[in-house]
């Protein structure tokens, strides 16, 4: 028997993007500087992989300043949602196919 991959999501094959989604399915909202703290990553590779992940439409964007100083925070989406429950629910049958 194959493996169903239709669940899969290519997105989510990278570790930072697939981090993100964790701590913003986690978190009601997340803004830049956290993110970057809490994954440990520069602002070039976090900023890409944001960018990614709103390109999908998988989170979403609010830009502001707080105390005259910009504030961008990032919040998960319902299809964010959906793809990340999904993908979850692939790498999880594909753990199971693997002890049958």
């Amino acid at each position: 028997m194959g493996l169903d991959f239709s669940l899969y999501d290519k997105v989510f094959e990278n570790r930072i993007r697939l981090q993100i989604m964790s701590v913003l399915m986690a978190n009601d909202s997340y803004d830049f500087s956290s993110l970057k703290e809490a994954l440990e990553v520069t602002d070039g590779n976090l900023a890409s992989n944001l960018k990614t992940l709103e390109k999908e439409g998988y989170i979403s964007v609010e830009k502001s300043f707080v105390d005259r100083k910009p504030n961008t925070r990032y919040e998960r989406t319902e299809k964010g949602v959906k793809a990340f429950e999904n993908h979850l629910t692939a790498l999880e049958n594909l753990i199971k196919q693997q002890y049958k």
